[in-house]
């Protein structure tokens, strides 16, 4: 068959810059996993990148039109709202029998199924979860006219028009999947993107890995000699030395996990290459760290989540404060600031886990750098389909449910709360827009930049503390008071930059 993955166009919503809810990273390779499989299968397969690519729909129906696909597979990416510029596309590839069979996969098609199937009637299924060998598999029925009635791993309409749906059990050995296909986009980026294990063995409540991955869903990790295998060939084909693993969770668990690592540093250390990571607080050990650093280990992203015990407790993170403080510790000792994952704001937070947090971070040296302090003063938890979160607030009547039903509004408990989190998220939306040309590496920085940037951090510090007191102490704040408040902020924070 031929086969056309669509990697389709994504709209940048300034006002959300600072959210991380479109999809994991691991989501880069679903493409390239399905790709992989299906070539192995024999069937003729092409990626289209209309987000990394640029592309409009326009340049993407030529592409169409000229492969005439047999499958049209759709990596579907929420960002914030209805996609009707896909869905119009897709109505014109029915109607214009450009493509027989159009197939969704992602995280947010998987657990907002009925959805996306009653919104896009030309969408044929979606798979839930893992999507390579549903995909195959779909493949090889629509080769031989077998009926897809019943099929493990998709949601699809009955007979009657209602949706069914089917999980499949999850790939017992990632190292049976073939290598996943690469364009030349993702060889583009930075960094060259890995999966070393899929799935993690915590269960935040915010959390929408693992219910990706379907009920019994655990980690799953590849053995240290497929990974090198796959580096290798990375190596030997296109010289790269800069790899990224976008595993949630690169450590398995327990010793178990600590002694794969190790193995996979042992292995890496000949290599010469540069590598980041992402991990759990409590698998931050001195041993597998100076190994993973003398390995390669640049940078890593931890979700620390708060400095507030509570509050871990609340979001089930299984991690204490004393854990995130000693993987800080851990990481400078050897050379590396983490990147941090923080959530200031939870549902049930009050201005003493606020406090709290604040304190932490000023403890642990986290909000001295501009691009780090305002990701730390501001971020709120959102709540995706699927998740615990999202269940158990449902259920409570706290949630508010929106034109696309994959991501719900939330009221914080607190009102005082509210009101700050309103304004720091104002003042750092408004920040990263007004940044973006600079962060991005589009417009040069200006002489001096970093006593600017010192500035303006601090003006951010000095905003958050003052409102804080400002509302521990009983004050209150009208709309207008914040009106003027975030305006006048703005004003001083372009004052600054010049």
């Amino acid at each position: 068959m031929k086969i056309l993955l669509l990697e389709h166009p994504r709209i940048v919503c300034p006002e959300r810059c600072n959210d991380i809810a479109n999809t994991p990273l691991s989501s880069c390779l679903h493409s390239g996993y399905i790709a992989g499989m299906l070539i192995s299968e024999g069937h003729e397969v092409e990626i289209i990148e209309g987000f990394l690519d640029g592309l409009d729909y326009q340049e993407i129906e030529r592409r169409v039109k000229a492969l005439q696909p047999d499958m049209l597979g759709v990596h579907m990416v929420y960002h914030w709202q209805t996609d009707t510029a896909l869905y119009e596309f897709l109505h014109k590839v029915k109607a214009e029998q450009l493509s027989s069979y159009i197939m969704g996969y992602g995280y947010y098609p998987t657990t907002d199924f009925e959805d996306v199937l009653q919104q896009c009637s030309d969408m044929d299924s979606v798979i839930l979860g893992e999507p390579e060998l549903t995909f195959a598999k779909v493949a090889k029925a629509l080769t031989s006219q077998a009926s897809l009635e019943n099929f493990p791993g998709l949601a699809q309409r009955g007979d009657s028009g209602a949706i069914v749906s089917q999980r499949r059990e999850l790939v017992g050995d990632l190292n049976a999947l073939p290598f996943p296909v690469r364009t030349e986009a993702l060889f583009r980026l930075p960094e060259v993107n890995l999966q070393g294990s899929r799935g993690c063995y915590g269960g935040c409540t915010f959390c929408y890995i693992n219910p990706f991955y379907g009920q019994g869903s655990q980690w799953r990790g590849r053995t240290p000699e497929n990974i090198i295998a796959e580096i290798d060939d990375l190596i030997a084909q296109h010289k790269i030395r800069n790899f990224y693993f976008t595993d949630p969770n690169f450590f398995g668990p327990g010793e178990r996990g600590q002694q794969r690592a190790l193995r996979l540093a042992t292995l890496l250390k000949s290599r010469n290459i540069r590598f980041g990571i992402e991990a759990r607080v409590n698998d931050i050990h001195e041993e597998t760290i100076s190994a993973l650093v003398e390995a390669g280990l640049r940078h890593i992203l931890i979700g620390l989540e708060s400095g507030s015990d509570s509050s871990l407790k609340r979001i089930n993170k299984m991690t204490t404060v004393a854990q995130n403080e000693n993987a800080i510790k851990i990481l400078r000792q050897y050379g590396i600031e983490p990147n941090i994952g923080f959530i200031m704001f939870e549902p049930d937070s009050s201005l003493v886990d606020i406090r709290v947090n604040f304190e932490f971070l000023r403890r642990n040296d986290l909000i001295k750098k501009l691009v780090i302090t305002a990701n730390m003063l501001y971020h709120h938890l959102i709540v995706l389909k699927g998740t615990k979160a999202h269940r158990d607030l449902l259920e409570a009547g706290r949630l508010e449910v929106q034109a696309s039903t994959y991501e719900s509004l939330l009221s914080l408990a607190d009102p005082k709360v509210a009101v700050l989190a309103m304004i720091m998220r104002r003042i750092t939306n408004f920040l990263f827009d007004y940044m973006a040309g600079v962060w991005g590496g589009k417009v040069l920085e200006p002489e001096n930049a970093q006593e600017r940037y010192a500035k303006i951090n601090g003006l951010l510090v000095n905003l958050f503390e003052t409102t804080l007191m400002t509302l521990e102490a009983g004050g209150q704040f009208t709309e207008k008071q914040v009106e003027t408040l975030v305006k006048t902020t703005e004003k001083e924070i372009k004052g600054i930059w010049g």
